[in-house]
């Protein structure tokens, strides 16, 4: 077939050992140093033993650090803090197993959420801040979700106002009693942030005042009922079929998660951890937030991703590790204030969400001091992390390779047809099976069956490889998952919602490469004769109605897309045209 024709409409150019302890030991520096784990057993604990086991061994130590307001916590007044808010949360009615979802920027309440709904056997619903009214509709209703916490405003961010356009009945309803029909199960509103509380939700004082009705025996009845292998957390997560999914982690899965990613950091109670990573993703809440607790570790959060404040945290709060993608770290290390800041406390982190080039590991690693920085992959299926580059690996592994197993997890290159392992060296279907594979896909058996086979295996999606020592190399993706600076975006979620646009007959969505970001959003369209689209009006019917990260940056419109023989869309010919039509603007 020959090439589509098409017309340009782009933002950018054209051209032509390690230790086991048991549900009640407490943790120790000496216990928790170490590489590997040599002797590994899966630890069956919970959020909440691991904070009380925190609070037990470093009650002084500093636990939450937050310089936008001020707030310095030790680990005992965090503990306090939850232990309030988790009485609060029993007393408006949160039962069991009930979701309660967090739609917050990174602050400590989010920190004091996550810990208190572990400790009464609630799932946290973790929310994107960047969700907008057809978002958060959607993933209210679907996961039966009873009650709501959100932050009421951030830079300029109404969150109120996206809240009341995807259920209205929150400006009618009595507080603790609503009713919506785009929300069935959403009975309660917790609110809190500068902006004054509406009527209908409760806000943080009123929740602790509560609380206090709840008695010791009760609360701690409500606690020694919650399982190791209970449902802690569900992050939606898109899929191919575009239609998002409720990720069920488990508190076993992502506790040892965050042990074994925060032991191969070498994490103590001595470090100090920058989080300008979102706790909304796995990355901040367990790799971030819940490996800090587990080894006593400082976590200094950041509201959002910039620059400047990124380095003042680290200069001025002396971390010792720094989490983001690489488009975080090309923004510091070109930053024309990089050089007035100090960095020469830092010595390790985490660099995730894609490939590293070479140029900026070494830069990283001697620019920043972050001589000890490790590459993870995995996806939130895996609560999350399959794979971790170690701080003595050479820095040819850290950018060829996405770094050897985790303990406790098998990770096999398959064959894609039979489901068979593949020899070394061999390029397949990347799949893990152990202690980090989630529950499934909430309410729907469908989809969970789809990448969880019979013997246990998770499917990736992704393409890649193993060599002899067991380092695995990410080739392609299976998926037409794009990856914009850390952000996942399906393409057929975006394509559903811009074939709802007037005029637009069809179109298909596809990663455009982007050394800033790693990939950038391209939109190929087919519209009506005539009809009024271009960058302007298709970006202005995304604006405020989904994600900024998912608005197309690339557009297209051709005649037709390239189709194979039974008259499916070849969508590697677009993501090959696209390579050479399209250039992404970085600066």
């Amino acid at each position: 077939m020959s090439r589509p024709r098409m017309r340009i409409l782009s933002g950018g150019c054209v051209r032509g050992g390690f230790f086991s302890i048991s549900t009640g030991d407490s943790l120790s520096p000496e216990a928790v140093a170490g590489d590997v784990m040599k002797e590994f057993a899966v630890q069956e604990l919970t959020l909440g033993q691991v904070l009380d086991a925190a609070v037990k061994a470093f009650p002084l130590g500093e636990a939450v650090v937050h310089p936008a307001s001020g707030v310095r916590w030790t680990w005992l007044e965090l503990s306090e803090r939850v232990d309030d808010t988790a009485r609060g949360l029993m007393t408006i009615g949160v039962d069991e197993g009930e979701k309660i979802a967090l739609w917050a920027p990174n602050c400590p309440q989010w920190i004091v959420f996550m810990f208190a709904a572990a400790k009464i056997g609630a799932v946290l619903l973790t929310v994107n801040t960047n969700y907008q009214e057809t978002e958060l509709r959607y993933l209210l209703r679907q996961s039966g979700c009873g009650t709501l916490v959100f932050f009421q405003g951030l830079h300029g961010r109404d969150f109120a106002t996206s809240l009341h356009a995807a259920v209205p009945e929150v400006l009618e309803h009595p507080r603790g009693a609503l009713h919506s029909r785009h929300a069935p199960e959403l009975r309660r509103i917790v609110a809190f942030g500068d902006a004054p509380v509406k009527a209908a939700a409760y806000s943080l004082s009123e929740l602790d005042a509560l609380g206090r009705d709840v008695s010791e025996t009760a609360y701690a009845a409500r606690r020694s009922a919650v399982e190791p292998y209970a449902i802690a957390n569900m992050q939606y997560t898109s899929g191919t079929t575009g239609f998002p999914k409720g990720v069920m982690l488990t508190h076993v899965g992502i506790v040892n998660n965050a042990r074994c990613v925060g032991g191969n950091l070498s994490l103590t109670a001595a470090d100090r951890v920058c989080l300008p990573v979102p706790l909304f993703h796995c990355v901040g809440c367990v790799l971030g937030a819940l490996a800090c607790t587990f080894y006593g570790a400082t976590m200094v959060l950041l509201d959002t991703f910039s620059p400047i404040p990124v380095m003042n945290a680290v200069a001025q709060e002396r971390c010792t590790a720094l989490y983001g993608v690489p488009s975080f770290f090309q923004a510091v290390l070109h930053h024309r204030f990089f050089p007035r800041f100090e960095f020469g406390t830092l010595r390790t982190g985490i660099m995730a969400g894609a490939v590293c080039p070479e140029e900026l590991m070494r830069a990283v690693m001697t620019r920043m001091g972050m001589e000890g920085i490790t590459i993870c992959y995995g996806l939130t299926e895996g609560s999350p992390v399959l794979t971790q580059t170690r701080m003595d690996d050479s820095v040819d592994r850290r950018v060829s390779t996405v770094g050897r197993s985790l303990p406790g997890i098998e990770v096999s290159i398959r064959d894609r047809n039979c489901n068979t392992e593949l020899p070394r060296g061999e390029v397949g279907e990347v799949c893990c099976r152990g202690y980090n594979v989630m529950r499934g896909y909430y309410d729907m058996p469908e989809a969970t069956a789809e990448v969880i086979d019979d013997h246990g295996w998770l499917h990736t999606g992704d393409l890649g490889c193993m060599d002899a020592d067991g380092y695995v190399s990410i080739r392609g993706r299976i998926k037409d998952m794009i990856i914009r600076g850390g952000e996942n975006v399906y393409p057929r979620e975006v394509e559903d919602y811009l074939r709802t646009m007037d005029g637009v007959l069809d179109v298909q969505i596809v990663g455009v490469p982007s050394e800033r970001y790693g990939e950038e959003v391209g939109a190929f369209l087919i519209v009506r004769e005539g009809a009024d689209v271009s960058p302007e009006t298709v970006r202005a019917f995304c604006r405020g109605r989904i994600a900024w990260y998912k608005i197309p940056r690339h557009l297209a419109l051709v005649r037709e897309f390239p189709l194979t023989a039974n008259g499916k869309v070849q969508k590697y010919k677009l993501r090959e045209m696209a390579e050479r039509y399209f250039v992404t603007a970085d600066a």
